[in-house]
């Protein structure tokens, strides 16, 4: 039996494949990277009226019509890159949230300049991943005070679709918080990555 199928606590994956090795592998995991964080961030703000595993499956896609998620390219877009964006079936083919993209990719290089975008979120938690102790999928909120915080801190810095829930979304998949279930096999492995790696 594979550690998918021990698996009872954490049923948002479901049963699709995809979704289970995302939940294996990815969600919850420390991501430390400024531009992977940056990447995460989009995505989830994509996600914004749809489900997750939309977004997933046009990952690949989203990352070839974005160029990698480089947020120094994507800063320098206009209108001509938002009609190409818009005409690209691989995506999710929203004017507001493209064109968000381009304005959060320069509030993001204005973060990463300053002080490094990844240093800037994980000081809301000290530099270390919450270890939240959730037994049931009932007891994992949909927003926190400080996923508020953060939400308004993001729009005030120039980013856009990253509200409240966005951003909990997010902090949850790049293991700002650890919410996998107690009885779920990933949340003690997520709990060991829980320190920054030395560089």
């Amino acid at each position: 039996m594979t550690e998918s199928n021990l698996m009872t606590t954490c049923t948002w994956p479901g049963t699709d494949p995809m979704y289970i090795a995302y939940h294996d592998t990815e969600w919850g995991v420390p991501e430390w990277d400024s531009r992977a964080l940056w990447e995460k961030l989009i995505l989830d703000g994509f996600q914004a009226g749809l489900s997750w595993i939309t977004i997933l499956k046009k990952r690949e896609a989203f990352r070839e019509a974005f160029a990698g998620f480089r947020p120094e390219i994507i800063a320098e877009w206009g209108e001509e890159d938002v009609l190409r964006l818009l005409a690209n079936p691989g995506i999710v083919r929203h004017r507001g949230k493209i064109e968000g993209t381009i304005k959060s990719a320069r509030a993001y290089l204005k973060i990463e300049n300053d002080v490094g975008f990844s240093n800037w979120l994980w000081a809301y938690v000290d530099g270390a991943p919450l270890q939240n102790q959730m037994q049931t999928m009932a007891d994992v909120p949909g927003f926190t005070p400080l996923s508020t915080r953060i939400s308004k801190d993001l729009k005030k810095a120039g980013f856009t679709f990253c509200g409240p829930t966005i951003v909990y979304a997010f902090m949850q998949a790049t293991g700002m918080v650890n919410d996998h279930m107690t009885g779920c096999p990933c949340h003690a492995k997520v709990a060991r990555m829980a320190q920054r790696p030395t560089v």
